[in-house]
């Protein structure tokens, strides 16, 4: 594929958002610098490492900022994963288990 075909595509992906405007940057920097393609990761690595970045909320925050913290991470508004919670909490009672597990574990930003 030459290089008008590549970015042609980066441009697709980008108008279909597939692409962030970083992300689309860095693909055509480093097409036009020549460097290789990135290796793919496994799909296990994308899960860890939006793990490891998962803080509590010092903005979004009602209690603890688990809500908001889980949101930043998800893309989710903040007041899905609050229902989300309530509704654990009526339906099977573990709603509050895991909010406070979380509450406990999870640094702050």
């Amino acid at each position: 594929m030459d290089f008008s075909q590549e970015l042609e595509r980066l441009a697709d992906l980008h108008q279909r958002g597939v692409l962030n405007d970083e992300e689309f940057a860095r693909a055509k920097a480093r097409l036009l610098n020549g460097d290789p393609a990135p290796q793919p990761q496994p799909a296990y690595a994308h899960g860890a490492a939006a793990i490891n970045t998962l803080r509590r909320s010092r903005d979004d925050r009602w209690i603890g900022g688990v809500c908001g913290g889980i949101a930043r991470i998800t893309g989710l508004a903040s007041w899905v994963w609050r229902l989300a919670f309530t509704l654990g909490t009526v339906c099977a009672g573990g709603g509050v288990l895991v909010y406070l597990l979380l509450w406990i574990f999870l640094p702050e930003e």
